[in-house]
């Protein structure tokens, strides 16, 4: 397999490989670098310095991230307050000022506890997410006009986000030991850089990819926890407990996913507990506020009810969305068994997270959020990334076009329903041109960035390496090559134990 180290060395030689560097084998990345004095050389000094990657790339991570804050200056300064179409022409409309008093917060009102006045009677989101934005109303001052405070609210969020997003690009540098420089596909992402303070999302983001660093390390108890708490802040985090089941069944480490499991439930309901118990209208609020919602934007489900005459109903809409995920995942469990080497956690990972977004009956301009760590992990590839990345941003600006489109009244200023699908078209054809990549490259391992470079499963934790006992299909066979014309070097005999006791 071209670039690849036989199955026998790999194991013994992994530790003492040096770091990948993107500039040598991605040429998206080396011609990028060009802005910065070109790729490293063989002789330059990696880690001598207090310039590491990890600080170098939480450096830039903050600073795409203040690069956010600046585009949503018109709103700061007038837009979220004035002119019910102007936080859409300059898209830089944001849910954080309008909830602070919209969901009680400004009032002192309890989340879950308080009934609201209006039409949402209680806080549509997780109790996670509900505490932060509650910590976020406590460190805003009370003093001013309600536009000072909505402001101040904004800014504390915004600091705290922060936060979460280099909690992230950090995680994602050290999740692939030999490949810190992937990080920087995090953290230079256009898309999050716009998205980051639309909503609290990153907070969900920030410990699912600490839960992927844990798993990584082997610590399968600290992943379950923390993917425990990153569900209590979001829904789509326990997604990913599915394809780390099925590969945990292939590599017969039923221990682990268990303890991993058994971390993820306890940790979920330590948080969600006591609100159920003495709050459960307001608990519940999220679950039936996500069942009742109909169809919305971003979906293709939109598309197909603004161009009939006969939509389906919301109850219509779930079944079929539900059936929908269902086959993706049974399609994505077939595909952990049957391909020719155990896939990567993490290619897994973006592949379950996508299809929930693709099949969803909604689609928020910030859920890019969800999949851009577990890109960068699944296909760490310049080109494929940026590809991906121009095509949510069409969507982040045709998003907010339509909006000022539809609240703009005779002038009509913005993008109409029709153009607004083809905005809809690009987000969903961008992921699912991302997603046969990763499917590509799961039955075509020597097409695998990470797998090309010498590596197995460096996000795996004890996946990293381990031995088949399960398996269907061809890769079922007693001896398994994968071997590539274009090579001179001896085939890779996947799942054959190495000298460690593990395969590659």
């Amino acid at each position: 397999m071209c670039g690849m180290a036989s199955a026998e060395s790999t194991q013994a030689s992994v530790h003492e490989r040096e770091p990948v560097r993107p500039t040598k084998e991605d040429e998206v990345a080396a011609a990028g670098s060009e802005l910065i004095g070109g790729p490293l050389g063989r002789r330059a000094l990696l880690g001598s310095s207090w310039w590491t990657p990890v600080r170098v790339i939480a450096l830039v991570a903050i600073g795409m991230f203040a690069l956010g804050l600046v585009q949503k200056a018109p709103c700061y300064n007038g837009a979220w307050f004035f002119g019910a179409s102007s936080q859409y022409t300059h898209a830089c409309y944001s849910d954080i000022p309008h909830l602070y008093q919209g969901r009680g917060f400004a009032d002192g009102l309890v989340p879950y506890f308080d009934r609201l006045p209006g039409d949402m009677q209680y806080l549509e989101y997780p109790v996670l997410t509900g505490v932060f934005m509650e910590v976020a109303s406590w460190l805003t001052p009370g003093s001013g006009t309600i536009q000072d405070q909505e402001q101040w609210y904004w800014m504390v969020n915004a600091g705290m986000l922060m936060v979460c997003a280099a909690v992230i690009v950090v995680c994602v540098t050290r999740t692939h030991a030999r490949r810190p420089w992937d990080g920087l596909l995090v953290a230079l992402a256009p898309a999050a850089a716009l998205t980051a303070t639309i909503n609290w999302d990153l907070l969900a983001v920030a410990l699912t990819a600490a839960a992927m660093l844990m798993w990584s390390r082997g610590r399968s108890l600290a992943f379950g926890v923390l993917l425990g708490l990153a569900t209590a802040a979001k829904l789509y985090p326990f997604l990913l407990l599915g394809p780390l089941m099925v590969l945990c069944w292939r590599a017969g480490r039923w221990r682990e996913f268990g303890t991993a499991l058994g971390g993820a439930i306890v940790a979920w309901v330590v948080v969600n507990g006591p609100v159920m118990l003495f709050a459960f209208e307001g608990w519940s609020k999220f679950y039936t506020f996500s069942q009742e919602r109909g169809v919305d934007f971003g979906s293709f489900w939109l598309i197909m009810a603004q161009n009939s005459d006969d939509p389906l109903s919301t109850d219509t809409v779930n079944t079929l969305a539900t059936l929908l995920m269902l086959v993706c995942c049974a399609a994505v469990a077939a595909l952990a068994l049957i391909a020719p080497r155990r896939p990567r956690f993490a290619q897994l990972a973006f592949l379950i997270v996508a299809a929930f977004i693709l099949t969803n009956k909604v689609y928020s301009p910030q859920y890019v959020l969800w999949l851009v760590p577990l890109a960068a992990l699944a296909r760490p590839k310049w080109r494929d990334f940026l590809i991906w990345q121009a095509c949510e941003v069409a969507y982040f600006l045709g998003i907010w076009l339509y909006l000022a489109y539809t609240t703009s009244g005779e002038a009509h200023k913005g993008l109409p329903a029709d153009g607004y699908h083809w905005a809809i078209g690009l987000h969903l054809l961008g992921t699912l041109y991302l997603c046969v990549m990763v499917v590509r490259d799961i039955f075509m391992p020597d097409r695998d960035p990470v797998r090309r470079s010498g590596d197995d499963d460096p996000s795996g934790g004890v996946l990293d390496g381990a031995e088949d006992v399960f398996v269907l299909g061809p890769a079922a066979r007693p001896r398994r090559q994968v071997a590539d014309a274009r090579c001179d070097g001896p085939p890779v005999e996947w799942g054959k134990p190495g000298p460690t006791g593990g395969s590659l």
